[in-house]
């Protein structure tokens, strides 16, 4: 195999293992909230969003030293470790413990900080000036492809149902733990590339490659990756960023974790409520896949740089949101297991859900390019 062809296997191999994983992840944010809801057992006391507000919480700060981490291990088993802890928080929803529910949101931070340092860093160095853009497309491509297949197993699985069983929930969950399990084993087929640089390595002549590296060398590199990542959140370029990556984040708890639950919590949608949490997923995939393209082309081939596809992410996000607004009852995101009967604006339907799912999707993917 050429080096180009290793190079090109080896992005392929990635952006399926991150579909896998993330297939699994971002299925079980979507419908977390709703099945701790539904549970029966009396002794657990967890709550989706506050797992999902400690997972962010550290996967911001350990992104400080995440770049240490996979220089001192490498990236390729930085994500494989990374990958068990995605892995072992699905678990967790099996037969669900308050103490390792909140312990498995912790780890599942600092995997997470680890897996997309460990990412980029292998999406760098299989690429050059001139494949870096196709094969940045390629992985986002089967990464956001992720919603999709996991939402639609959950919206034929749940379909006619209005209280998600112990035994439901159980199947659902053992699928999505093989399937992140699946995911984190094929990043072993990543094929090692020689001239590979984890953060923080310098070029130099007399630096040891590979896994002859010393100790002291591995540890150099760390304390120098962690320096490279102090010095860079406080750069002028960076501090701008904060502002627009804040509100990328609210946007992003809000669909993953939040609006599903919502969802759910709704009776006027009938006996479908649970089987819509599935639905909205779809949509989201769906709006990831096409307005990530579309948004991508257009950025490409605009003379006016990406200020108007931002413009215009920020105008779909209002009708968007809008349209929620109108839709959702206030208390559908803390309902009782046994939903919110209270209406909004509007009689809530599934028709309008659908509009604003894809609405809200579409600017999501607006934003990012």
């Amino acid at each position: 195999m050429s080096p180009e062809s290793k190079k090109l296997f080896n992005i392929l191999i990635l952006g399926v293992s991150f579909m896998f994983i993330f297939t699994a992840f971002q299925t079980c944010g979507n419908i977390a909230q709703t099945v701790i809801t539904n549970l029966n057992n009396t002794d657990f006391h967890g709550s989706g969003y506050t797992s999902m507000s400690v997972i962010y919480g550290v996967f911001s700060a350990s992104n400080l030293i995440s770049p240490s981490i996979v220089a001192i291990i490498g990236p390729q088993l930085s994500m494989v470790i990374s990958g068990v802890f995605y892995s072992l928080y699905i678990a967790v929803f099996i037969q669900p413990s308050t103490w390792a529910f909140y312990t498995a949101s912790v780890f599942i931070g600092v995997a997470a900080a680890v897996l997309w340092t460990a990412q980029g860093n292998c999406l760098t160095v299989n690429s050059d000036e001139n494949t870096i853009g196709r094969n940045s497309g390629i992985f986002w491509a089967l990464l956001q492809s992720s919603l999709f297949f996991g939402n639609l197993y959950i919206y034929f699985a749940w379909q006619g149902k209005t209280h998600i069983s112990e035994s439901d929930r159980r199947t659902v969950f053992i699928a999505l733990t093989v399937i992140s399990l699946v995911g984190t084993v094929l990043f072993f087929l990543i094929r090692r590339q020689e001239d590979t640089k984890t953060p923080g390595e310098e070029d130099s002549a007399n630096e040891i490659q590979g896994d002859s590296l010393s100790s002291q060398s591995k540890m150099m590199r760390a304390v120098a990756a962690f320096k490279k990542s102090i010095k860079l959140s406080f750069t002028k370029e960076i501090l701008l960023l904060s502002v627009t990556t804040a509100y990328t984040g609210l946007e992003l708890t809000f669909f993953s974790g939040v609006y599903g639950t919502c969802i759910g919590a709704v009776n006027r949608f009938g006996n479908e409520e649970k089987s819509l949490i599935g639905l909205s997923g779809i949509f989201i995939g769906v709006g990831e896949i096409l307005g990530g393209g579309i948004f991508g082309l257009v950025s490409k081939n605009n003379r006016f740089g990406r200020n108007p596809v931002v413009m215009l992410g920020i105008i779909v996000h209002f009708i968007a949101f809008y349209l929620i607004f109108f839709n959702m009852p206030s208390d559908a995101p803390i309902a009782p297991m046994e939903g919110t009967d209270n209406s909004a604006y509007m009689i809530p339907s599934p028709s309008v859900l659908q509009l604003h799912i894809s609405t809200a999707t579409t600017s999501f993917c607006s934003g990012n390019s």
